[in-house]
């Protein structure tokens, strides 16, 4: 049988449609397995910590199928019981020096970022490159020179020499970061807060703030971490009580020169982990805002 002209087409076309369908049916396949082998990966160190933090410490490493063999919630009572260290006071420390970091380095950052968004004026290049530069230092060099100054100032030891200390690191990267923020909200929203009679900082804190929501809760988020989970500058800037000390800190006493509890320790990680991820779930909805997003209309 002859095929005409037009049959001859639509059988062609028919024939790459298909391979296009077969093709994208394997490439969707093999995508999302390849999401699941990530997601699997990268939830596997954090399901076995769960796991661990129920088992008692002489079976804390052991690998047996039996997961959840001789599981209880030993290591959580006697964590929070205060039997192994003062859980709740190096959790109330750590809550403290977290909202103020995040408090203060997020306005300070807001305040800096926007005056190099809006206003000229001299060394403001000079002012946001040092702020780079500042990030390439690693933090054990610095803990040498913050080190003499905290002890100039008389704040060696303690939790508000910490936060200051947090805030050098948090604020140059925020600060960046939310300038570049309020580069893209637009400039007719300051003039007509101007025009109706605001000052400079009454445009910044009634029109400019609540449009920079997500740019806020992204830095709000980075600022608490730095403060929440460190461990070098709190190690070495806090004294050794026991009532001074961080979470991250605290943790160190369920590693003895000679064992590890290991479960306690990984009961511990799970608690600690707990707050962080309540922020990020109040801030994640932000996260994924437009940047200028419904700032001006028409």
């Amino acid at each position: 049988m002859t095929l005409d002209a037009s049959s001859l087409q639509v059988v062609r076309a028919t024939d790459r449609r298909l391979k296009r369908s077969d093709r994208s049916l394997a490439a969707s396949i093999g995508l999302h397995a390849g999401l699941i082998i990530a997601s699997l990966v990268a939830v596997f160190p954090v399901f076995w910590v769960l796991v661990t933090s129920f088992k008692p410490d002489a079976r804390a490493v052991e690998t047996s199928p039996k997961l959840f063999n001789e599981s209880s919630l030993d290591n959580y009572t006697r964590i929070l019981g205060g039997e192994k260290g003062a859980f709740l006071t190096w959790f109330g420390n750590s809550v403290l020096i977290a909202l103020l970091t995040t408090v203060i380095a997020v306005f300070l950052s807001a305040t800096t970022g926007y005056a190099a968004s809006r206003f000229r004026f001299p060394g403001k290049r000079s002012l946001m490159m040092s702020f780079l530069v500042v990030q390439m230092f690693p933090f054990a060099v610095l803990i040498v020179p913050l080190y003499n100054i905290l002890i100039a100032l008389g704040l060696q030891g303690t939790s508000i020499g910490l936060v200051l200390v947090y805030c050098t690191t948090a604020v140059p990267f925020c600060t960046y970061m939310l300038k570049g923020y309020f580069d893209t909200i637009p400039t007719d929203i300051d003039e007509a807060g101007r025009v109706d009679g605001l000052s400079p900082f009454g445009v910044f804190w009634r029109l400019v703030m609540p449009l920079a929501k997500p740019g806020l809760a992204v830095t709000s988020f980075y600022a608490f971490l730095t403060a929440w989970g460190e461990v070098a500058f709190a190690s070495a800037f806090l004294s050794a009580a026991d009532d001074s000390k961080t979470l991250a800190v605290g943790l160190q006493v369920f590693v003895q020169q000679n064992r590890t509890e290991w479960g306690h320790l990984a009961a511990a990680s799970i608690l600690v982990a707990i707050p962080a991820v309540i922020v990020f779930y109040l801030v994640q909805r932000f996260l994924v805002t437009g940047l200028s997003s419904g700032a001006v209309k028409g």
